[in-house]
């Protein structure tokens, strides 16, 4: 058997891969033998774990959602109109099958989440597995491309990392390499991870809500964008003068903003505010405004040397305590190693020095600037030399240098998939951060909720007039 295994695969790169073209011949000779019925549910006994434990979530889940299943067969029968509805999908080893769901006439809006409760019967039938990638149409992607076919080796699920990701806004890899990450990691525990994970993705999740350019969180104007279009904003400033600055704003910044005047006026009136953290998402959910993603400062540090790699724009980091910028910039160049990083200076300087300071970022020549003294000095900052400086953009990322010096560790993926970064942050300064997080979370959230009645109270004495 497994040398028949080994004449139907071809190498790429020193890796085996599946030859589609000839895959029924080898799916046609399996079932023949005695490894018929193992074919279906996977050769290895993991497999069958696996593959035993969707066939028990489904059906419970199926025997949970039967109220539903019977209210949509009688709405069905009521409209006179299709229950179900069979989309074609891209399955495992890329052979199709029917992916079933209620029709949309079916259900009423409020209940369009449950949508895909058939697409069980697919789980039972073998189709799917409760955890996988996104099912695919038959034309979305091509077969041929090597990343697809290594994609298509698992069954694709009704929850998927990438899906995680997204509902926690921090979705900022392509699809196809979130679901290659899964590939190359996928054990039991890791589906169960994920599973965990989906139940407060589903309960936050806010994809219909409206999502405005700007959205405006207790005065601030927050621009709302992704990740990819806030490195865009980057780069294209770092090219261009005069200098441009951009600040990220959480929950604690908010709060600044509105005991201290001119911290408010600078985030009001500086060339880009981005949304930091899930406080301000769960902000724009309460008001009605979605936020597109988590532009945060520490993820996108990475994104962006990635996209500056090879180009001749280079970055200046100032601030932290000393040693901490010189072992970031080592953490760079070893991670990056085209990207550019033209000088340095820790943040303990005095007023005297200040500039000293400057002319060594200008003599640099960087075109990005990033200040680490913590919010809002370093904005602060940032707006009073502004004008002195030669760069093109200037921004302050707060703890950022602390992280990617190894001086302090960062949450776990898992965690900030949870949306629960701030608790690991909490846990390990919890003299520090106690207050930010356990009070000031809970009077930013107040002022939301304040905030978004008097809003639907106003909207709904407009509606009153137009009525008279």
């Amino acid at each position: 058997m497994k040398s028949t295994i080994d004449s139907e695969m071809q190498v790429e790169n020193g890796e085996a891969v599946f030859s589609f073209s000839r895959l029924g011949i080898l799916q046609r000779r399996l079932q023949r033998g005695r490894l018929g019925t193992m074919w279906k549910i996977g050769v290895t006994s993991a497999s069958v774990v696996g593959r035993g434990i969707d066939v028990v979530i489904a059906s419970l889940a199926l025997i949970v959602c039967s109220p539903l299943l019977a209210f949509a067969f009688l709405g069905g029968c009521m409209k006179a109109g299709p229950l179900l509805q069979r989309d074609r999908r891209l399955g495992r080893y890329g052979s199709e099958f029917d992916l079933i769901s209620f029709d949309r006439s079916i259900l009423p809006t409020r209940m369009s989440r449950l949508r895909y409760a058939p697409t069980l019967l697919n789980v039972l039938l073998g189709d799917m597995s409760m955890i996988g990638p996104r099912p695919l149409h038959p034309h979305e992607l091509s077969l041929r491309d090597r990343a697809v076919r290594k994609r298509s080796m698992v069954r694709p699920g009704l929850i998927s990392l990438w899906w995680v990701r997204k509902k926690a806004n921090i979705d900022y890899l392509p699809e196809l390499t979130v679901d290659l990450e899964y590939v190359d990691r996928r054990s039991s525990s890791g589906d169960l991870g994920i599973a965990l994970r989906s139940i407060p993705a589903l309960l936050t999740g806010v994809e219909q809500a409206e999502a405005p350019q700007v959205v405006d969180v207790l005065g601030v104007p927050v621009c709302n964008v992704t990740m990819d279009d806030a490195i865009d904003v980057v780069v294209q400033a770092a090219t261009q003068h005069p200098l441009k600055q951009i600040c990220f704003v959480n929950t604690d910044c908010v709060n600044r903003a509105q005991r201290d005047r001119a911290y408010a006026e600078l985030l009001r009136n500086c060339d880009a505010v981005f949304a930091d953290g899930i406080g301000i998402r769960i902000a724009g959910s309460i008001l009605r405004q979605r936020i597109r993603q988590n532009v945060n400062g520490t993820d996108l540090l990475p994104l962006l040397c990635k996209r500056l790699e090879g180009t001749s724009i280079g970055l200046f980091l100032l601030g932290a305590r000393p040693g901490i910028a010189e072992a970031m910039a080592r953490w760079i160049e070893s991670e990056y190693p085209g990207m550019r990083v033209n000088g340095m200076h820790d943040g303990y300087f005095l007023p005297s020095e200040e500039e000293s300071v400057i002319r060594e970022i200008n003599e640099s020549q960087a075109e990005i600037v990033l200040v680490a003294f913590g919010a809002p000095r370093q904005d602060m900052w940032i707006a009073q030399h502004r004008d002195k400086l030669h760069a093109g953009v200037a921004m302050g990322v707060g703890g950022l240098f602390d992280f990617y010096s190894g001086q302090m560790p960062r949450a776990p993926q898992w965690l900030r998939e949870l949306s629960l970064e701030w608790t690991f942050r909490l846990y390990k300064e919890p003299g520090r951060m106690w207050k930010r997080y356990l009070v000031g979370n809970l009077v930013f959230l107040s002022r939301i909720c304040i905030t978004a009645l008097v809003q639907r109270s106003v909207n709904i004495g407009h509606l009153h007039k137009r009525g008279h």
